[in-house]
């Protein structure tokens, strides 16, 4: 039996090319000097797409795909995958998640902790001589402060709770409040950045959440708040984020997530009171495996006929 022909959006790492490529007929998007015409001579074949999240499948390249049956991501967001039109033609798509969920919650907890303890900066401050000859400035606790969590869903609680450990106090705006947990439920975003000294975004993509932090957003968190977010770069008006760092609107934000990912608004780079990261925190050796490994099994229970592990269609 010959094997079922599958595009790959965009590069994985090794330990999954090794059994991707003994399953299937592997055809490499990302390495297409035409793409059009790459997808032209082999997409009368293709039943499958392994995607990244910040990849997706738009409607276009789905069409081109006469035979495609599944789209499967490399990712919790979908974002990026035009679901009205998969939805409209049966074609099934799936995502990564819970696997990833301790991963980004850590890293906004580190984001927060680089972020206000200024350890970026102080780094510097030693490895270029300053220590012993200036004093460091003084920084921001953690401890005891009130957080505010924009989105609850499962790595909104594991960002909770974790923040729980460092007896913050923590309310949360969603679109409906979540039973399963204790936190205090606020309704208006604004209202909860008015309350907050530190507000994490971890609420998905897409039109729904775009620009969900603007400037009247930041203007209520105010000079002593820090911004976190590890949701998408869409979820915030960087415009808006760039004039409120650059006006000490508010006072710093951890970013792990950019709207032009990964040409940045340069301007990111020039400020002093911003911490950067390049979309990492999902990036580890343990969960980079377990999300390849939920890709291929979600493939090859499409092949098999069965259940499908992880489906969003």
């Amino acid at each position: 039996m010959s094997k079922p022909e599958i595009l790959l959006a965009g590069p994985y790492p090794q330990w999954d090319m090794v059994d991707l490529e003994d399953r299937y007929v592997v055809h490499k998007l990302y390495e297409a000097t035409d793409r059009e015409a790459f997808v032209k001579e082999v997409g009368g074949n293709i039943r499958a797409i392994a995607t990244r999240g910040e990849l997706g499948a738009s409607a276009e390249l789905m069409r081109s795909l006469p035979k495609l049956e599944v789209v499967s991501v490399y990712g919790v967001g979908t974002d990026a995958v035009n679901l009205a039109h998969a939805r409209d033609h049966g074609i099934r798509v799936t995502n990564t998640p819970d696997v990833l969920t301790d991963d980004v919650a850590d890293i906004a907890l580190g984001l927060l902790l680089a972020t206000a303890r200024h350890m970026p900066q102080a780094d510097v401050f030693v490895r270029s001589g300053q220590w012993g000859k200036t004093v460091m400035p003084l920084v921001t606790r953690v401890t005891g402060k009130r957080l505010g969590v924009i989105g609850m869903g499962r790595i909104g609680q594991a960002i909770a709770s974790r923040a729980a450990a460092f007896n913050c106090d923590i309310r949360y705006f969603s679109r409906n409040p979540q039973p399963q947990v204790s936190y205090q439920h606020e309704p208006d975003l604004i209202a909860l950045a008015s309350w907050a000294e530190f507000l994490v975004v971890i609420v998905p993509g897409g039109d729904a959440t775009k620009n969900i932090i603007n400037g009247t957003v930041l203007e209520a968190l105010g000079p002593e708040g820090i911004l976190i977010n590890v949701s998408r770069g869409s979820t915030v008006d960087e415009d808006a984020l760039i004039t409120a760092l650059q006006n000490r609107t508010i006072k710093a934000a951890g970013l792990d997530v950019f709207y032009n990912e990964p040409k940045i608004d340069p301007r990111f780079v020039e400020l002093d009171n911003v911490v950067l990261q390049p979309h990492h925190g999902s990036g580890t050796v343990e969960t980079r495996k377990a999300m390849g490994q939920l890709v291929r099994d979600n493939l090859a229970a499409h092949f098999a006929g069965q259940s499908l592990p992880t489906p969003v269609l």
